[in-house]
């Protein structure tokens, strides 16, 4: 397997990145997942806009995406699996053992994962704690990733593959990894970025492809919807046969099901819509 790391593609084995780098001493980095199929990845293009604006939400300098495009390609040629996962991590770069940044110049790593396919339904669970709506952080898509390793390792536990969170007040937001949609009367919503979820690019799509609504939604509605669904680079659509205790009836539903169908076809006519 090969990394893009320094500028050029190097081993697996030999890719080194120095332990004083701010992504590592304090989380100052920022990340894209990359649906990679044959080769060749999906909505790549999104996902470096959405690359950059985390960068500048960061206070990082704007990732070459030339640079970044021409790794995707290197390591993508250089291990073409079935379906991968391609991770981009952008971070501070060397720094001193504190909060500020060093003067060395941020670290780009690109490497590639071999995946499988996502079972159609899965089990989720709700967690207690919650995302800030209002924090420094909100809405970028950054390497402090602790709070989720957390809330997913609960998840495992209780038979689940993904934790649900609610926002500081009270309102239903996202996954550790995922947005999540409910179906009302036939109706498809979503929390809407307000909420302080991170704005998905499988959500943004799911929202253009399907109609559906960006919603206001406590927490309980989890307890009645006739539908839930998540979202992510990696599930694309994938119904939920459990939330906690509950078990939506013949996941995935109807609506559900036709949002699934939607996506996978839509997706297989533009690889980078």
């Amino acid at each position: 397997m090969k990394i893009w790391l320094d500028g050029g593609l190097q081993d697996t084995e030999s890719a080194r990145v120095s332990v004083l780098d701010h992504g590592l001493t304090v989380g100052d980095g920022i990340f894209e997942t990359v649906k990679a199929v044959d080769g060749r990845p999906f909505a790549l293009t999104r996902h470096l806009d959405r690359l950059t604006r985390s960068a500048r939400g960061l206070g990082l300098p704007a990732p070459d995406l030339d640079e970044v495009r021409r790794a995707c390609a290197a390591v993508l040629e250089a291990d073409p699996v079935p379906l991968g996962r391609l991770r981009i991590t952008y971070t501070g770069g060397h720094g001193p053992l504190g909060s500020d940044r060093g003067e060395h110049g941020p670290t780009l790593v690109v490497a590639l994962g071999e995946t499988s396919r996502r079972p159609d339904s899965t089990a989720v669970i709700t967690v207690p704690w919650t995302r800030n709506e209002r924090g420094a952080l909100t809405g970028l898509k950054t390497t402090s990733y602790a709070e989720n390793v957390v809330a997913l390792a609960r998840a495992r536990e209780r038979g689940a593959s993904e934790a649900l969170f609610g926002n500081t007040v009270g309102r239903l937001c996202e996954g550790t990894g995922s947005n999540v949609f409910v179906v009302l009367d036939g109706e498809i919503h979503t929390p809407p970025v307000a909420s302080g979820c991170l704005a998905g690019i499988t959500r943004a799509l799911a929202v253009e492809w399907t109609g559906a609504r960006e919603t206001d939604l406590p927490m309980d509605v989890l307890d009645r919807a006739d539908e839930v669904f998540l979202t992510s680079t990696l599930r694309d659509v994938q119904a939920v046969h459990r939330v906690d205790d509950r078990a939506p009836a013949g996941a995935p539903g109807p609506v559900t099901a036709k949002a699934m169908r939607i996506f996978e076809e839509r997706s297989a006519d533009d690889l980078d819509p």
